[in-house]
């Protein structure tokens, strides 16, 4: 591709490397492609769960779908019970655990056996037919199916330019691609909008007043994607701001390596290139399709 140089960097993985001097692509060019392409990738990552998983449910509500592999290492655990069809989760009053410790034991037995992503300390809520019912350490919800929410940050330049950053080489998952300039989960018991206010402040350094004329998040869609540890659903959720040109993102967690602004069409040129995440490319189309003159992705 015009603009576009591949190689490869210390990891094995594909580096690319971009030239921002390159032609711009005509929006009448992007806009059909735009909408090929999220149709391309409604498809990946809407999947069945991983071959042997089972329902979960949480207090008797469904709340997501539990590998195999993790099945078998939780059954007998205080407060779960496995039959043919699913996995049951609830509290244990014999042995005096509330539902919250119940919970705690599992995401403990399961980083013991080596069926955990590495270990976060922080809690998600966990949500069982619309309801939350408990919380649950990050790196347990995938082997168990569990619904998260992430929220994410389109941002722009008042000239129309898009920022981007692109994640730490030492992140546990899809180092030194390209990212939204925030994005990141909701915490427990966290209200959606002040968890995006977070993300913003922890990888980008913004304040509430850099991103006074936010739109309110908006629910994409929820994503079914098969992972090696587990099952991913969740639901993504996506703000878009314009920056003042005097705000400049700073990131405060060291989760980003760098940050740049493109061109609508530089940025689709790297979607094309899979230079994005799958998250961050479902979210940066969103938000291409809205700001061009048919604006169809509001429709």
């Amino acid at each position: 591709m015009n603009g576009v140089l591949c190689c490869k960097n210390l990891r094995g993985r594909s580096a690319i490397h971009y030239n921002y001097g390159m032609n711009e692509v005509p929006l009448h060019v992007i806009e059909p492609a735009l909408a090929v392409r999220q149709q391309q990738l409604a498809r990946r990552i809407h999947q069945l769960p991983p071959s042997g998983s089972r329902p979960l449910t949480v207090s008797g509500r469904v709340a997501g779908w539990i590998t195999a592999k993790a099945t078998m290492n939780v059954d007998g655990l205080p407060g779960v019970h496995v039959d043919p069809e699913a996995v049951h989760v609830t509290a244990a009053p014999r042995q005096r655990l509330r539902l919250e410790a119940v919970l705690a034991n599992i995401a403990a037995t399961l980083r013991d056996k080596g069926c955990l992503r590495g270990w976060r300390n922080e809690l998600l809520d966990v949500f069982g037919e619309g309801r939350r019912l408990s919380a649950i350490e990050r790196a347990a919800v995938r082997p168990l199916g569990l619904l998260t929410k992430a929220v994410h940050l389109n941002a722009w330049a008042p000239d129309g330019r898009l920022w981007i950053a692109r994640r730490s080489a030492t992140k546990s998952t899809d180092p030194d691609m390209w990212d939204t300039l925030v994005g990141g989960l909701a915490g427990a018991g966290e209200d959606l909008e002040i968890s995006l206010l977070r993300e913003s402040n922890e990888e980008a350094g913004l304040r509430p007043e850099d991103m006074q004329n936010r739109d309110p998040l908006r629910v994409i869609l929820r994503m079914h994607r098969r992972l090696p540890e587990g099952y991913q659903v969740e639901d993504v959720l996506v703000s878009d701001c314009i920056l003042p040109d005097s705000v400049k993102p700073e990131n405060q967690d060291g989760e980003v390596s760098e940050f740049r602004l493109v061109t609508m069409g530089q940025a689709w040129a790297m979607v094309e290139a899979n230079a994005f995440t799958r998250e961050a490319e479902l979210v940066i189309i969103d938000g291409l399709r809205r700001r061009l003159p048919t604006g169809r992705a509001a429709a």
